[in-house]
């Protein structure tokens, strides 16, 4: 492996001709470990009195979660961790992908604290975020060990409106799921927790909860609940409960909206409920009368176009707050790009932030607005936005190792694909400042298949995107249908569907630009992982358009995924496919492990021994069904790893094999020095 410091001079690490450095094996100033370093994730910034807080999760520390705060009112004043925070690895496994982990808080005398689930034996702690008393268990050690989890958690206020003193115990509810040691089903609940360890059940009963979330004044709690087989961006419910001194009134739990797509209730300042639904085809901010159920739309032209609203993989997500004077702060998808705003009166107002992807809002009491925002050309940052537009950087600076001029900034397209429907993706040319392309050279194309499938392409700088680009190789990063940021109507493409049109979409797209001119139409490869591996190995089953594929943790076989699967997703399929068991012969139909005869494309194949979402034996038969066909390929499994790749060393070497395997497959020699991925055709090792 090697890096920058690696590298004697820029003539080596540049090539200064195309002709001697064909399309990848360009020499790129981007290395594997600096998207690793690059990698570190933060999420859900928090505001407690004049502090910001959010969550770093790091892959140079096994991908630890850590939970980081700065004084906003202190100028020149840095980020400094919540003390034992690291070592406790702030995360949660309820529904296997977690979010909502934590909660920071001031008390009446000024002190902060955080509740936070640790990941080691999922309890929630109470953690000094001063460090000056040590982190203490709250809730009870479980009898199965690891078998009560926590998420999403809120706090409820005391009746005048302030959190309890120190010395007084607040009152939080979490989403709590309940695993024990003879294989059934999870459950899942409403929970209030008190600080001397009282855990009470607000609700039970469905299959799902989440966003328990409080009025101003303490005295109702809005949450959601959903029941199998719905997903979240399906079918919801929202209830309101009465509480009492943070404990729920008997006989008072309503619904107030049953459907179609709810989410992210949230309370303004004066006590007006608010929620996300879908109910007019795109998901937009409505007002709930919280006596009928009635909604409305805050603004007063909710035109199409605009997705106010995401899919609830993850807890704690938040598109939308108030300030203190009642102005709405929100962000919004159009044309798969983020955009940030406030609405007034009904009149919604861009925010020019120079940003195009941003994460969850948090409003200050000045008015300012705290989020993890990146963009084409910046990394993803926690920053505090103040309301004329100006930013500062809240998280800590890190040095970037490409120049403006190496990023590679996308061009958005529509295309047309099978049945009259078209798709979206962002197309990302080969950029390379010290490289002389020749104008009748063409690059190999990496076609990227989100996962999900609910979900979408990213719209900022994604060093794992640059690190393909730099060494000459061009990236289409897909919006197929059954994408989210276009609609109802566009997300609903994949119902009954997955597999046929999001496969149907990537092809589209790859043979699009092939016929278009911009790449090579012999050396087209798609990559996906978990959903979008499910793509790429249908893409590679069902057709001869692809010279290569990438599949991490990739669904292979959907009978496996319906019986095996987590809770969260168990009956996922049953939209996407069909019903379970009922229409097992479809899924054997959609299955890629049953099409192997069909499968002559070289794959390399990367996988985590601790997934719980798509388990190693998945990837192992396509493995096993390359190697009985004789098709080259690699297997990649690393130890420890779960549902995508955490710890530094795993994402450099994962990226590396890539790169070696394509370099192989694709007939060019990877600068750089990386080692070389061992390719096996059947059982042996490919001649080099």
């Amino acid at each position: 492996m090697s890096s920058p410091s690696d590298c004697q001079d820029d003539a080596a690490r540049y090539p200064s001709s195309s002709g001697d450095f064909p399309h990848g094996a360009w020499s790129s100033p981007l290395q594997a470990a600096d998207v690793a370093a690059g990698a570190v994730r933060r999420t859900e910034p928090r505001i407690a009195g004049d502090w910001a807080y959010w969550v770093e999760e790091r892959p140079l520390d096994f991908g630890r979660g850590a939970v980081v705060r700065l004084r906003l009112d202190e100028p020149g004043a840095g980020p400094v961790d919540v003390p034992h925070s690291a070592e406790a690895d702030i995360r949660t496994a309820v529904h296997e992908y977690g979010g909502g982990a934590w909660l920071p808080f001031e008390a009446a005398d000024g002190s902060h604290f955080v509740l936070a689930s640790c990941m080691g034996d999922h309890r929630v702690r109470l953690f000094d975020a001063t460090g000056e008393a040590a982190p203490r268990a709250v809730t009870p050690e479980p009898d199965i060990p690891r078998g009560l989890r926590y998420a999403d958690p809120a706090l409820v206020p005391a009746p005048h409106g302030v959190v309890s003193a120190a010395a007084v115990d607040p009152v939080s509810v979490w989403v709590r799921e309940t695993h024990d040691d003879a294989g059934n089903e999870p459950r899942n609940e409403l929970v209030a927790i008190r600080l001397d360890g009282t855990v009470s059940v607000i609700a039970t009963g469905a299959d799902f909860y989440s966003s328990p979330r409080s009025a101003p004044d303490g005295s109702k709690l809005a949450y959601l609940s959903w029941d199998h087989p719905n997903m979240p961006w399906d079918h919801t419910r929202l209830h309101l409960v009465d509480l009492h001194d943070g404990a729920p009134v008997p006989g008072t739990d309503r619904v107030l909206c049953d459907g179609p797509a709810l989410g992210q209730p949230a309370w303004s300042p004066d006590g007006e409920l608010h929620t996300v639904t879908d109910v007019d085809g795109w998901w937009s901010i409505h007002r709930v009368d919280i006596e009928t159920g009635a909604t409305a739309p805050v603004l007063d032209d909710p035109a199409a176009g605009r997705e106010f609203g995401v899919p609830a993989w993850v807890f704690a997500q938040a598109t939308y707050g108030w300030s203190d004077d009642g102005t709405l702060w929100c962000t919004w998808t159009s044309g798969g790009v983020g955009h940030l705003g406030t609405i007034r009166d009904g009149q919604l107002d861009e925010m020019p932030s120079g940003f195009t992807d941003f994460g969850r809002l948090a409003v200050t009491a000045g008015g300012s607005v705290v989020t993890v925002a990146a963009g084409w050309t910046r990394q993803a940052a926690v920053v505090e936005i103040a309301p004329d537009g100006s930013h500062r950087q809240l998280s800590a600076s890190e040095p970037s190792a490409l120049e403006p001029s190496d990023v590679s900034v996308p061009e958005a397209f529509t295309f047309d694909s099978d049945d009259g429907r078209q798709a979206h993706a962002f197309f990302f040319p080969p950029v390379n400042s010290a490289v002389t392309v020749q104008p009748d050279e063409l690059p190999p194309l990496i076609v990227l298949s989100h996962g999900g499938p609910t979900g979408s392409a990213r719209s900022s700088l994604d060093l794992g995107i640059q690190y393909w680009t730099t060494r000459g190789i061009a990236v289409v990063d897909v919006n197929y249908g059954g994408s989210t940021g276009y609609g109802t109507a566009f997300r609903n493409l994949l119902r009954g569907q997955w597999g046929v049109v999001d496969t149907q979409d990537c092809i589209a797209a790859a043979l699009h630009l092939a016929a278009e001119g911009a790449v090579d139409a012999q050396r087209l490869v798609i990559k996906g992982g978990s959903a979008g591996g499910y793509t790429t190995l249908c893409a590679l089953t069902g057709s001869d358009v692809f010279a290569a594929g990438v599949s991490r943790y990739g669904v292979a076989d959907l009978e496996a995924l319906a019986r095996d699967t987590h809770k969260f997703e168990a009956r996922y399929l049953d939209g996407l496919i069909g019903a379970w068991p009922e229409q097992a012969d479809l899924y054997r139909e959609r299955s890629p492990i049953w099409r192997t005869d069909q499968l002559r494309t070289p794959m390399i194949v990367l996988q985590g021994t601790e997934d719980r979402v798509v388990p190693q034996s998945q990837s192992e038969q396509v493995v096993a069904a390359l190697a009985d066909a004789g098709v080259p390929h690699a297997y990649l499994l690393f130890e420890g790893e779960g549902h995508g790749f955490r710890r530094g060393p795993n994402i450099v070497a994962a990226l590396e094999a890539e790169l070696s395997f394509l370099g192989q497959v694709l007939g060019f020699e990877p600068a750089g020095g990386i080692a070389r991925v061992e390719v096996r055709e059947g059982g042996q090792q490919r001649p080099q």
